[in-house]
């Protein structure tokens, strides 16, 4: 009974130790969200919504609970990497050369630099570094193809690929709502994973009206 009554209080006192770590982390990730907004107004919001699409295709698909807050930290996070992007590009109203470019497409790399640096993180980081990657090969920074991408990273691609194509920037206005589905629709198997299209058409369907008030998009019908 001695051994026991001593081991109660500190078993308390590990459990208290995991929640403020948990607690930290979870703080930690709120302000990098922050200051990703900050840095890219409106990116907080992309990023918050990406973070819940991911988490309810997450569920419906079976991942663990685990997997998921790594996919929800991976999708909230999946830009942060544009913090070392310089302004100049990042804020340019018209197109990128191909220099710029190829600055701007070094953002997963930075993202993962950074999040790689907590334990904690380990695949969430690896789901931001592999993001723009393609089915295809076609994609970056690794060309990995089909499985090889993380499936957190599939995920992720196809929530951003929609929530990019809908969301109006100041070089452009967001597309329609049928035209972002006709897109995203023929970038099956190509671009996105086919499979991720088909559980996620669905909830976009579902969200539309609340989706395109978020983004300050019209809701107009392609003719």
């Amino acid at each position: 009974m001695i051994a026991v009554s001593q081991a109660w209080p500190l078993t308390l006192r590990i459990k208290e130790l995991e929640e403020q770590q948990k607690a930290a982390r979870n703080t930690l990730v709120c302000a990098l969200n922050q200051l990703l907004d900050l840095k890219d107004l409106g990116t907080g919001a992309h990023s918050t919504r990406l973070a819940e699409w991911a988490v309810r295709i997450g569920r419906l698909i079976g991942m663990s609970e685990a997997e998921i807050y790594q996919l929800e930290v991976a999708a909230m996070l999946h830009d942060i990497g544009k913090i070392g992007v310089p302004d100049a590009i990042l804020h340019k109203p018209g197109q990128l050369t191909l220099e710029e470019r190829a600055i701007m497409q070094k953002h997963p790399e930075y993202g993962w630099s950074i999040l790689r640096l907590f334990d904690s993180l380990q695949q969430a980081s690896l789901y931001v570094l592999h993001h723009h990657e393609s089915l295809d090969g076609s994609g970056y920074p690794a060309g990995l193809k089909a499985d090889d991408i993380p499936l957190g990273a599939r995920i992720v691609a196809v929530v951003d690929s929609f929530d990019a194509m809908i969301s109006s920037r100041s070089y452009r206005s967001g597309l329609p709502h049928d035209e972002a589905i006709r897109r995203l629709l023929a970038a099956r198997g190509k671009q996105c994973d086919p499979a991720i299209v088909d559980v996620f058409i669905p909830i976009a369907e579902k969200e539309v009206l609340n989706v395109f008030a978020a983004t300050g998009t019209t809701n107009r019908l392609v003719v």
